[in-house]
């Protein structure tokens, strides 16, 4: 008798182990990121001593390693900020597609931000940082919409190979319509190509700001898509016998996605890889349960656009290698290995 009451139901157990883990691993995580900003803060093209980190931090901006720490810190937060939203729009673009190949580079949606962000500041006199955003947005949107449809024309739907195909075919067409509306234009050639590299550079405390509301609303709006992701990864039949409205479940999810890739691509410039290579890492540690795999995709996307930072920073010293050039020699290699997999067609 003793012993049936003390012995506890075995599937409590098993579920609050994983819940444990998983816990545990988040933690690490936050510790991983706040290790890459101080890395961040502190080795660059100039390595600065800790007690020059402290005044700058304190308010002091005199002296060359003050200064340069001064620099820093925003740059560090917006590097968190856009690796964590690329983490979590590819993740959720993941989800919402059921395409292992699905990211905001892939799919075209950075360069739909792109275009309509040059075409803004050469047509339209884009200047503030909060227009570069809407405008951002406003073309992530659209791209994402055609995409779709394009994917999903004619038998079988939206299929993850017709989805990449569509992508590739878009972000080549919209990368050709850059090209031409900046050809025309010297006055805005040399800055709009520096920032089609992609990378955090620029950032600056007002631009950090500018950008976070922004952010907050996508990844709420991505969080609580989580469970409804879940489902959709089951069939839309099955989600709709589960009680989801398909429709609404994959468009909001879609929205968060594209508010954060296009929030973040208006600061950094289009940045690719992040999200295919985060989701598919954070996926082989704790399962596609999506309730986890977003606040995962978000610090593991923060510390590596931050670390590739810093390896951009270092390994050109004095010179500087823009992130997007580090993440793309990082992601391709991880693309090619995804696309001969043959188990991952769809999620």
């Amino acid at each position: 008798m003793t012993a049936t009451v003390l012995q506890q139901p075995s599937g409590v157990a098993a579920l609050r182990r994983p819940r444990a883990r998983r816990a545990a691993g988040l933690l690490g995580l936050g510790a991983l990121v706040v290790a890459v900003v101080v890395l961040s803060v502190t080795v660059g093209s100039r390595d600065v001593a800790w007690q020059d980190v402290w005044a700058a931090l304190g308010g002091a901006s005199d002296g060359f390693d003050r200064g340069a720490v001064a620099k820093r810190i925003p740059r560090t937060f917006l590097a968190v900020l856009a690796g964590a939203a690329l983490g979590v729009s590819g993740a959720v673009m993941q989800g919402v597609t059921r395409n292992p190949l699905a990211d905001p580079g892939i799919l075209g949606v950075n360069m739909g931000a792109s275009l309509a962000v040059v075409t803004g500041i050469a047509y339209f006199g884009l200047s503030t940082a909060t227009g570069y955003i809407w405008w951002a947005i406003a073309g992530a949107c659209v791209t994402a919409v055609v995409v779709y449809a394009i994917g999903s024309a004619g038998r079988g739907g939206a299929t993850p190979l017709k989805l990449a195909l569509a992508g590739a075919a878009v972000s080549a067409a919209l990368a050709s319509f850059v090209s031409a509306v900046v050809l025309g234009r010297n006055d805005i050639a040399g800055g709009v190509r520096s920032w089609q590299i992609g990378g955090v550079g620029g950032g600056t405390a007002e631009s950090v700001s500018t950008v976070l509301p922004f952010l907050v609303a996508g990844f709420l709006l991505c969080l609580l898509s989580a469970q409804a992701l879940n489902s959709l990864a089951l069939g839309d039949d099955l989600a709709a016998g589960l009680g989801e409205r398909v429709a609404v479940a994959r468009g909001s999810a879609a929205l968060g996605a594209t508010v954060l890739c296009g929030a973040a691509t208006a600061v950094t410039g289009p940045i690719g890889f992040v999200g295919l290579v985060v989701p598919h890492a954070c996926r082989m540690l704790i399962g596609p349960d999506h309730r986890w795999l977003l606040p995962y995709s978000a610090l593991t996307g923060a510390v590596l656009l931050t670390l590739a930072d810093v390896v951009g920073r270092v390994v050109a010293r004095p010179a500087e290698i823009d992130v997007g050039i580090i993440t793309a020699l990082i992601g391709a290699p991880v693309f090619i290995a995804i696309v001969r997999r043959q188990k991952v067609r769809a999620l």
